[in-house]
């Protein structure tokens, strides 16, 4: 099984860490058979607030049906002032669409983590708010949720890890994604 995964995350700067350890755990997804897509902060940017005045019906569609038909997540954030950013929280809002599916929210689903900040503090706690969200949207966290602390030289000019222990988290995480989610969709077809 090549299972289909769902990237979401990052920032308005495409060269920010969140967004270059989101495409490194991606990576990881790929060399275990994953096929990946990515949302990333270009794409999250553009929505508007989920069901504010600006949202029309279709917003977040590509979004919303490929996270439908995936069989795992990779959620990456930074954290702002202790928890997740404003550009990802929209994002996860977007998944209320999937919450009347024979399969709600992320139901069946493993659900890597990573979360970003300049302090471990906010890494820390931004985690937590990720791993929280995930929970309440049915989905499993991944044993390996991925804190960073961001610092100048922790990624390339071409966006390659420098930090050996943080790529081997971010490694790790990937392919933890890609088992749980052939374990999962093995488990869910066997009870059906």
């Amino acid at each position: 099984m090549n299972p289909q995964i769902v990237a979401i995350g990052g920032t308005v700067s495409a060269s920010g860490s969140t967004e270059l350890a989101l495409r490194a755990a991606m990576a990881s997804a790929v060399e275990e058979g994953a096929s990946v897509t990515l949302f990333d902060g270009d794409y999250l940017s553009a929505l508007p607030h989920y069901r504010s005045r600006a949202y029309q019906a279709g917003d977040g569609g590509e979004m919303i049906e490929a996270v439908r038909s995936s069989d795992g997540l990779i959620l990456a954030a930074p954290g702002y002032h202790g928890t997740i950013s404003g550009l990802v929280k929209n994002a996860l809002d977007y998944l209320e669409d999937l919450a009347r599916d024979a399969r709600p929210y992320l139901d069946g689903r493993a659900v890597g983590l990573l979360a970003t900040a300049y302090g471990d503090q906010a890494t820390m706690s931004t985690m937590q708010t990720l791993r929280s969200v995930v929970h309440a949207l049915r989905g499993w966290p991944t044993p390996m949720g991925v804190t960073i602390r961001s610092y100048p030289g922790l990624f390339s000019v071409d966006g390659e890890c420098l930090d050996d222990r943080v790529r081997a988290q971010l490694e790790l995480m990937g392919r933890q994604v890609v088992r749980g989610a052939r374990g999962l969709s093995t488990a869910l077809a066997d009870a059906a």
